[in-house]
Protein backbone atom coordinates (compact mmCIF):
# COMPACT_ATOMS: atom_id res chain seq x y z
CA UNK A 1 0.00 0.00 0.00
CA UNK A 2 2.91 2.07 0.87
CA UNK A 3 3.93 1.57 -2.00
CA UNK A 4 1.19 2.46 -4.46
CA UNK A 5 1.00 5.72 -2.41
CA UNK A 6 4.70 6.51 -3.20
CA UNK A 7 4.30 6.12 -7.02
CA UNK A 8 1.19 7.60 -7.20
CA UNK A 9 2.67 10.39 -4.98
CA UNK A 10 5.46 11.28 -7.09
CA UNK A 11 3.81 10.79 -10.76
CA UNK A 12 1.04 13.41 -9.10
CA UNK A 13 3.60 15.76 -8.17
CA UNK A 14 5.77 15.54 -10.87
CA UNK A 15 2.10 16.30 -13.09
CA UNK A 16 1.55 19.29 -11.18
CA UNK A 17 4.97 21.18 -11.93
CA UNK A 18 4.18 20.49 -15.69
CA UNK A 19 5.65 16.99 -16.57
CA UNK A 20 2.97 15.55 -19.34
CA UNK A 21 4.18 12.07 -19.06
CA UNK A 22 3.95 11.66 -15.36
CA UNK A 23 0.33 13.23 -15.37
CA UNK A 24 -0.58 10.54 -17.77
CA UNK A 25 1.12 7.93 -16.06
CA UNK A 26 -0.83 8.91 -12.78
CA UNK A 27 -3.95 8.86 -14.53
CA UNK A 28 -3.61 5.44 -15.93
CA UNK A 29 -2.68 4.15 -13.07
CA UNK A 30 -5.07 6.06 -10.50
CA UNK A 31 -7.78 4.33 -13.51
CA UNK A 32 -6.33 0.42 -12.40
CA UNK A 33 -6.81 1.00 -8.87
CA UNK A 34 -10.52 2.86 -9.48
CA UNK A 35 -11.66 -0.17 -11.55
CA UNK A 36 -10.70 -2.90 -8.98
CA UNK A 37 -12.15 -0.57 -5.99
CA UNK A 38 -15.48 0.31 -8.03
CA UNK A 39 -15.53 -3.57 -9.24
CA UNK A 40 -15.65 -4.52 -5.20
CA UNK A 41 -17.83 -2.09 -4.39
CA UNK A 42 -20.58 -2.58 -7.17
CA UNK A 43 -20.19 -5.71 -8.28
CA UNK A 44 -23.83 -5.94 -9.74
CA UNK A 45 -23.16 -2.64 -12.23
CA UNK A 46 -20.08 -3.46 -14.00
CA UNK A 47 -21.24 -1.72 -17.13
CA UNK A 48 -21.19 1.61 -14.69
CA UNK A 49 -17.84 1.04 -13.71
CA UNK A 50 -15.74 2.81 -16.30
CA UNK A 51 -18.26 5.84 -16.87
CA UNK A 52 -17.71 5.77 -12.90
CA UNK A 53 -13.35 5.68 -12.99
CA UNK A 54 -13.61 8.78 -15.72
CA UNK A 55 -16.05 10.65 -13.56
CA UNK A 56 -14.18 10.45 -10.46
CA UNK A 57 -10.39 11.03 -12.81
CA UNK A 58 -12.20 13.94 -13.87
CA UNK A 59 -13.37 14.89 -10.61
CA UNK A 60 -9.64 14.27 -9.21
CA UNK A 61 -8.12 16.34 -12.41
CA UNK A 62 -11.10 19.53 -11.44
CA UNK A 63 -9.54 19.57 -8.06
CA UNK A 64 -6.12 18.62 -7.98
CA UNK A 65 -5.23 22.48 -6.95
CA UNK A 66 -6.65 21.12 -3.83
CA UNK A 67 -4.32 18.75 -2.90
CA UNK A 68 -2.45 19.61 0.21
CA UNK A 69 1.14 18.01 0.05
CA UNK A 70 1.42 17.33 3.70
CA UNK A 71 -1.66 14.65 3.13
CA UNK A 72 -1.27 11.56 2.00
CA UNK A 73 -2.54 11.13 -1.52
CA UNK A 74 -4.38 8.32 -1.43
CA UNK A 75 -6.55 9.82 1.93
CA UNK A 76 -7.63 12.51 -0.73
CA UNK A 77 -8.22 10.35 -3.71
CA UNK A 78 -10.21 8.20 -1.99
CA UNK A 79 -12.08 10.79 -0.41
CA UNK A 80 -13.33 12.11 -3.71
CA UNK A 81 -14.16 8.60 -5.36
CA UNK A 82 -16.09 7.88 -2.09
CA UNK A 83 -18.40 10.96 -3.11
CA UNK A 84 -18.94 10.30 -6.93
CA UNK A 85 -19.73 6.70 -5.62
CA UNK A 86 -22.34 8.28 -3.22
CA UNK A 87 -23.53 10.24 -5.73
CA UNK A 88 -23.76 6.92 -8.10
CA UNK A 89 -25.68 5.32 -5.38
CA UNK A 90 -27.94 8.19 -4.84
CA UNK A 91 -28.76 8.89 -8.77
CA UNK A 92 -29.00 4.95 -9.03
CA UNK A 93 -31.53 4.64 -6.26
CA UNK A 94 -33.94 7.68 -7.91
CA UNK A 95 -33.31 5.92 -10.79
CA UNK A 96 -34.89 2.94 -9.77
CA UNK A 97 -37.36 4.19 -7.64
CA UNK A 98 -38.89 5.48 -10.92
CA UNK A 99 -39.01 2.39 -12.93
CA UNK A 100 -40.59 -0.71 -10.25
CA UNK A 101 -40.40 -3.44 -12.60
CA UNK A 102 -44.26 -4.41 -12.99
CA UNK A 103 -43.52 -7.92 -11.31
CA UNK A 104 -43.20 -6.18 -8.17
CA UNK A 105 -46.98 -4.81 -8.33
CA UNK A 106 -48.08 -8.43 -10.34
CA UNK A 107 -50.88 -9.15 -7.52
CA UNK A 108 -51.55 -5.01 -7.31
CA UNK A 109 -52.19 -5.55 -11.38
CA UNK A 110 -54.17 -8.59 -11.33
CA UNK A 111 -56.90 -7.14 -8.40
CA UNK A 112 -57.13 -3.73 -10.82
CA UNK A 113 -58.93 -5.51 -13.66
CA UNK A 114 -61.89 -6.15 -11.62
CA UNK A 115 -62.03 -2.38 -10.36
CA UNK A 116 -65.06 -1.27 -13.05
CA UNK A 117 -66.86 -4.37 -12.56
CA UNK A 118 -66.91 -3.82 -8.82
CA UNK A 119 -67.39 0.03 -9.11
CA UNK A 120 -70.38 -0.72 -11.60
CA UNK A 121 -71.80 -3.25 -8.75
CA UNK A 122 -71.28 -0.57 -5.90
CA UNK A 123 -73.41 1.96 -7.89
CA UNK A 124 -75.75 0.22 -8.69
CA UNK A 125 -76.46 -0.84 -5.28
CA UNK A 126 -76.40 2.19 -4.20
CA UNK A 127 -78.67 4.19 -6.76
CA UNK A 128 -81.11 1.03 -5.88
CA UNK A 129 -82.03 2.01 -2.67
CA UNK A 130 -82.87 5.52 -4.60
CA UNK A 131 -86.63 6.11 -5.91
CA UNK A 132 -87.21 6.31 -9.66
CA UNK A 133 -87.35 9.91 -10.02
CA UNK A 134 -83.62 10.33 -8.27
CA UNK A 135 -82.43 7.20 -9.60
CA UNK A 136 -83.10 7.64 -13.11
CA UNK A 137 -82.11 10.63 -13.74
CA UNK A 138 -78.77 9.96 -12.32
CA UNK A 139 -78.01 6.62 -14.62
CA UNK A 140 -78.97 8.93 -17.82
CA UNK A 141 -77.56 11.77 -17.06
CA UNK A 142 -74.01 10.60 -14.93
CA UNK A 143 -73.68 7.56 -16.22
CA UNK A 144 -74.80 6.86 -19.65
CA UNK A 145 -73.89 11.10 -20.24
CA UNK A 146 -77.26 12.08 -21.91
CA UNK A 147 -78.09 15.72 -21.90
CA UNK A 148 -81.08 16.83 -19.91
CA UNK A 149 -83.70 16.88 -22.59
CA UNK A 150 -82.51 13.15 -23.43
CA UNK A 151 -83.13 12.23 -20.11
CA UNK A 152 -86.68 14.16 -19.63
CA UNK A 153 -87.90 12.41 -23.21
CA UNK A 154 -86.74 8.90 -21.66
CA UNK A 155 -88.05 9.09 -18.38
CA UNK A 156 -91.30 10.96 -19.04
CA UNK A 157 -90.07 13.44 -16.86
CA UNK A 158 -90.07 17.24 -17.26
CA UNK A 159 -86.25 18.97 -17.68
CA UNK A 160 -86.75 20.80 -14.35
CA UNK A 161 -87.67 17.27 -12.68
CA UNK A 162 -84.87 15.76 -14.36
CA UNK A 163 -82.62 18.32 -12.71
CA UNK A 164 -84.22 18.47 -9.20
CA UNK A 165 -83.86 14.57 -9.30
CA UNK A 166 -80.54 14.09 -9.89
CA UNK A 167 -79.26 16.77 -7.06
CA UNK A 168 -81.41 15.35 -4.71
CA UNK A 169 -80.47 11.66 -5.78
CA UNK A 170 -76.56 13.08 -5.94
CA UNK A 171 -76.96 14.38 -2.23
CA UNK A 172 -78.62 11.49 -1.00
CA UNK A 173 -76.17 9.27 -2.02
CA UNK A 174 -73.66 11.55 -0.44
CA UNK A 175 -75.37 11.37 2.76
CA UNK A 176 -75.24 7.68 2.36
CA UNK A 177 -71.64 7.48 1.78
CA UNK A 178 -70.92 9.60 4.17
CA UNK A 179 -73.06 7.36 6.63
CA UNK A 180 -75.35 9.85 7.62
CA UNK A 181 -78.64 8.31 6.63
Amino acid sequence: MQQAENRLRALFVAGLDGDQHAYRGFLEALARHLRGYLRRRIPQHRDDVEDLVQEILLAVHNARHTYRMDEPLTAWLHAIARYKLMDFFRSRARRDSLNDPLDDHAEFLAVADDEPAQARHDIGKLLEDLPDKQRLPIMHMKLQGLSVTETARITGLSESAVKVGVHRGLKALAARIRGLK
